[in-house]
């Protein structure tokens, strides 16, 4: 027998997560992990596959655009599988600092493994094609390649063409009068295409920051940790979780809009899969407040319950859909916390194969849903209540426009209170923020955050 042949490959545990991206939807933040676990395989070739497949689907847009050239066909035109195995190849021989005859050659035998010999001469051919031009000149080529100054930006930033527009249209309704928005988008393109540290947070009333760590910037509670993140997270009975920055900072604006009395209930109206309504259950147990977690999903109500538990008895869960929750729970509670579902425009570099399942049309089906969840948010709270409107995306139209549009439905309802000025007053270090007053839009390249925007609003 040869044991060879069943030593764990870093490169085809990519190719398959990659395929399962693809075939699936998949994600491959829930899938590789499991991949890794079941191989068995080093710590150096865990992370080789890790760098593989994340850095294959932050960077596709650009390499398709590479494999175009060097194939001399339209991307489209090449059978996916083999679009697979291309990508990954290019992304060691333009992205990596693997030797190229290492690259191609361990390359062509995934593609003989996975997708067949008679696929393996087509995938050599064009590899060795790309391996015979540097790096930087392909930049070059692609950007001549380029039909229109967009097309341009959305190939060498790894982005579709809409979402590069979305992201500009963004930046520049902040009227920074100081930044280049080109120049702020490029960085932004640049953020969303850099791997991101694994972030996380002590939960308040039993989560300690281990000695070590390295302090978030804002969040009083967040921290990074060389080495294995989660095993502390496994140890930590549920009071250590992985949290984004800029998601602790969303739940902290609610609880920070005013001083917290005893006894008021809290309602965070889509919860899945939990880690604010964590972090706003711990804050209500701390100050003798309680927390309603509604979840439409039961997988993801699940989710909840287990990101809670330590919280005891300060956090109901509950499954519903939250437009209905009015119906039993009108003018009820005193704050609201409305993650709304969306586009998850601002969390592209944590789920890089989002950015090629999303559609322009989506936006549309969930401006409609987040309206919606939006009247029943403010229906659920008392006069004088607090809600939170929170998307993990930037675009105008699930951000400022649709804070305008609730407005103009719940007129002299509905007050802006002065978010930036609330969270600036949380955060253990001033945030670089700009535009409305009223709303907070952060940043990966500004504050290495995903793109959480959060508006504060006041029922009368």
């Amino acid at each position: 027998m040869n044991d060879a042949a069943h030593t764990p490959n870093p490169r085809r545990i990519a190719y398959d997560v990659l395929a399962a991206v693809r075939e699936s939807d998949a994600y491959a933040n829930l899938l590789l992990p499991v991949r890794l676990e079941r191989s068995g395989m080093s710590s150096a070739d865990a992370g080789l596959a890790t760098e593989l497949t994340y850095g294959t689907l932050r960077m596709q847009g650009y390499y398709d655009a590479v494999i175009r050239i060097a194939a001399h066909r339209e991307i489209d035109q090449i059978e996916p599988a083999v679009r697979d195995v291309l990508r990954l190849g290019a992304h060691q021989l333009l992205s990596m600092r693997v030797p190229s005859h290492a690259a191609v050659n361990e390359t062509v035998r995934v593609a003989a493994q996975a997708i067949g010999r008679g696929r393996v001469g087509f995938v050599n051919g064009v590899l060795r094609g790309i391996a015979r031009t540097k790096p930087d000149k392909w930049r070059e080529r692609v950007l001549a390649d380029a039909t229109t100054p967009d097309d341009a930006i959305a190939a060498l930033g790894s982005h579709p063409v809409w979402i590069v527009r979305a992201l500009r249209q963004s930046l520049a309704a902040e009227r920074r009068h100081d930044v280049d928005v080109a120049a702020e988008l490029e960085a932004l393109l640049a953020a969303d295409n850099a791997a991101p540290r694994v972030n996380l947070v002590a939960l308040p009333g039993g989560g300690t920051v281990p000695e070590g760590a390295e302090p978030n910037p804002y969040s009083p509670y967040g921290f990074t940790l060389p080495g294995d993140p989660f095993r502390l997270v496994r140890e930590s009975e549920g009071w250590v979780r992985v949290q984004d920055e800029g998601s602790q900072l969303a739940a902290l604006a609610l609880v920070a809009a005013r001083p917290v009395r005893a006894g008021e209930r809290w309602l965070d109206l889509c919860a899945g899969p939990g880690g604010k309504a964590a972090l706003l259950g711990a804050e209500a147990r701390r100050a003798g407040a309680t927390l309603v977690a509604n979840e439409v999903v039961a997988a993801r109500a699940g989710l909840v319950r287990n990101a809670v538990a330590p919280l005891g008895d300060a956090v109901e869960v509950v499954e519903g859909d939250g437009r209905g929750i009015p119906t039993e729970h009108a003018g009820e509670f005193d704050r609201v916390l409305l993650d709304a579902p969306c586009t998850g425009l601002g969390a592209l570099r944590r789920r890089p194969e989002s950015r090629w399942r999303k559609q322009p049309r989506d936006v549309a089906e969930l401006e409609r849903l987040q309206s919606s969840l939006l009247d029943a948010a403010v229906e659920t709270l008392r006069p004088g209540g607090i809600l939170a409107y929170v998307t993990c995306s930037p675009h105008l139209g699930e951000t400022r426009i649709a804070v305008a549009e609730a407005l103009k439905r719940h007129p002299g309802e509905l007050e802006e209170l002065p978010t930036q000025e609330i969270l600036q007053g949380a955060v253990k270090t001033p945030l670089d923020l700009s535009g409305d007053p009223a709303q907070v839009q952060l940043w990966p390249h500004r504050h290495n955050t995903d793109a959480m925007f959060i508006a504060l609003l006041q029922k009368a």
